[in-house]
C-alpha cells in the first residue's frame, strides 16, 4: 500500500510566484556592492515562496509595497492574478521614498 505525499492530500501545491525586474530594478542591482546585491537577491528569492509571509509592507498612499534589506529597500508591486512580484526599484532608505 503506498502513502500520498501530504502536498497531495491538501490538494493542489500552491504555485510559487515569478519574478519580474523593472529596467530601472536592474539598473539599480546591478549598481550594488556584490555582498549587498547577493542579500538583495536572496530576499526577492524568499519573496516567492510566500510574499503575504510578513518581510511585506504596504506603503501608505502608493501602490507599491517595500521589502527592507538593511539600509536599502526594494519597491514591489504585486499581481495576485499571474502570482507575479513586479521588481519596481531597489533604493537606498532616504531616497526610496522621495517622488
Amino acid at each position: 500500500m503506498s502513502e500520498e505525499p501530504a502536498s497531495a492530500r491538501r490538494g493542489k501545491a500552491e504555485k510559487p510566484w515569478t519574478l519580474d525586474y523593472a529596467k530601472s530594478a536592474d539598473k539599480d542591482i546591478g549598481r550594488l556592492d556584490p555582498p549587498i546585491q547577493k542579500r538583495v537577491i536572496e530576499a526577492l528569492e524568499k519573496l516567492t515562496a510566500d510574499p503575504h509571509s510578513g518581510a511585506l509592507r504596504k506603503l501608505k498612499n502608493r501602490p507599491e509595497h517595500k521589502v527592507r534589506v538593511g539600509d536599502w529597500r526594494i519597491l514591489i508591486t504585486l499581481d495576485e492574478k499571474t502570482k507575479t512580484i513586479q521588481v519596481v526599484r531597489v533604493l537606498p532608505r532616504g531616497r526610496a521614498y522621495k517622488r
